[in-house]
């Protein structure tokens, strides 16, 4: 504890992350660790793909096709993660795929340092690895909750948000400098080697085996899961509002023509990383998140406010001030995902929350593709200004419709709703403590 020469805690300290996850937790640390390293890795990996292919091709047809070999098997693979994750050893879905990983990044290095690089594999690549990180995603998001005492979820939560947006705004960075002077073999070679460092790590994990013993078909159990999710209206009302803020207000796809049109093209690597600017700021000053308890009604605010910095990014004429409206959009994305997280987490039974992961996974991949669909096709047609001001504001109204068709969302309070309840209980008299 920081404390003043009375003893007393320092007022700004209560802003500070809470660590107690990280402290208390040897697994915590060590998936945190291998998440951080393995994510590192793989963003040079995705900075490498598409440059090779640009290099072979000169088609931008031809790299944007990468998104759409990526998607597809990350919405269904994800969702048969997800039953896996309930049903097998979460550390041993996450570690087989990570080392399925890993072989495939020695094939890309293989490739590369071929005399003429072949183009399929590396689409072959790129989809293989969407479908593994697709299996693997709801283990590694099912697994925090038992690693971790439940009062700790919502901290554990941030601290995960934190690893991704620090990475999220050093890693391209660093890979375009890699790649810039080193080539692109340099990049598949760092990123085997992290895959190696993250596999030693997770190696390292205890088991994590199912909460319960019988199974059923594979589209069953899915079913099962959907069928609790959709009893839930606060379930749905949070993939809701992820989905609406993706969707309308998650612009990336007009980012090279707002450079140009603001006559700043020097700023076109800004625009992208302001985004993880604002959530590195917001998750580096996420002490207060431990305070709130109505997680539903943040979840719907956020929604709102990323809304609302997305439609006053359309009327700046400055890139700077577009660069502090999508800042502000970003840490209020942050706010949102890390209290969606506390509610998955907080109050779905473990029995059922590989199943529930592969559904956030879902509405993860699909938002960020359906945003970029509608942002280019109101671009082409009516102009960037007008793409970007209607998104932000379908995504202002989106929230408040949100609030008042679901009511038990605005209301929700881990202190009394029974969902939370059970699910503390449960762990309380489990014989797997975190």
């Amino acid at each position: 504890m920081t404390t003043t020469g009375t003893g007393t805690r320092r007022p700004w300290s209560r802003l500070l992350p809470n660590t107690a996850p990280w402290r208390s937790s040897a697994d915590f640390r060590l998936v945190w660790t291998s998440g951080a390293v393995s994510m590192l890795g793989s963003v040079f990996t995705l900075t490498a793909i598409p440059l090779q292919i640009a290099d072979a091709t000169g088609s931008p047809l031809a790299v944007g096709a990468v998104g759409l070999v990526e998607l597809v098997p990350t919405v269904l693979l994800g969702l048969y993660g997800g039953v896996l994750a309930d049903r097998l050893d979460r550390r041993t879905v996450a570690l087989t795929t990570e080392i399925a990983l890993a072989a495939l990044s020695a094939l890309l290095l293989l490739n590369a340092l071929a005399g003429a690089p072949v183009l399929w594999p590396l689409y072959a690549a790129a989809g293989c690895a969407a479908a593994l990180q697709g299996i693997q995603q709801p283990s590694l998001e099912a697994m925090v909750p038992r690693l971790v005492p439940h009062d700790q979820l919502l901290a554990a939560g941030a601290l995960l948000s934190l690893r991704w947006t620090a990475v999220g705004l050093a890693a391209p960075a660093a890979a375009g400098v890699v790649i810039a002077t080193a080539g692109v073999r340099a990049a598949y070679l760092l990123d085997l080697a992290t895959f190696l460092v993250s596999i030693a790590l997770l190696a390292r994990l205890r088991p994590l085996r199912p909460a319960r013993e019988e199974e059923a078909p594979a589209l069953r159990e899915f079913a099962e899961g959907a069928r609790y999710v959709a009893r839930r209206p606060d379930l749905v009302g949070i993939c809701l509002a992820d989905l609406v803020a993706t969707a309308f207000a998650l612009p990336t796809a007009l980012f090279p023509f707002l450079a140009d049109e603001l006559d700043a093209r020097w700023a076109l690597g800004l625009l992208y990383s302001a985004s993880a600017a604002g959530g590195l700021l917001a998750a580096a000053t996420s002490g207060w998140t431990g305070r709130v308890h109505r997680h539903g009604r943040f979840v719907l605010l956020s929604c709102a406010a990323v809304g609302a910095a997305t439609a006053a990014a359309a009327l700046g004429s400055g890139v700077w001030g577009v660069l502090l409206c999508l800042a502000v959009a970003g840490a209020a994305h942050w706010v949102g995902d890390t209290f969606r997280g506390a509610i998955w987490n907080r109050s779905v039974p473990d029995a059922l929350r590989g199943r529930a992961a592969g559904l956030e996974l879902l509405v993860g991949a699909a938002g960020p593709a359906l945003g970029d669909l509608r942002a280019g096709g109101l671009a082409a047609r009516y102009g960037l200004r007008t793409a970007l001001r209607t998104g932000g504001l379908a995504c202002l109204v989106g929230g408040g419709v949100l609030a008042a068709a679901l009511p038990a969302l605005w209301r929700y309070d881990d202190r009394t709703d029974p969902h939370v309840a059970q699910v503390r209980a449960s762990r309380a008299g489990a014989a797997d403590p975190a």
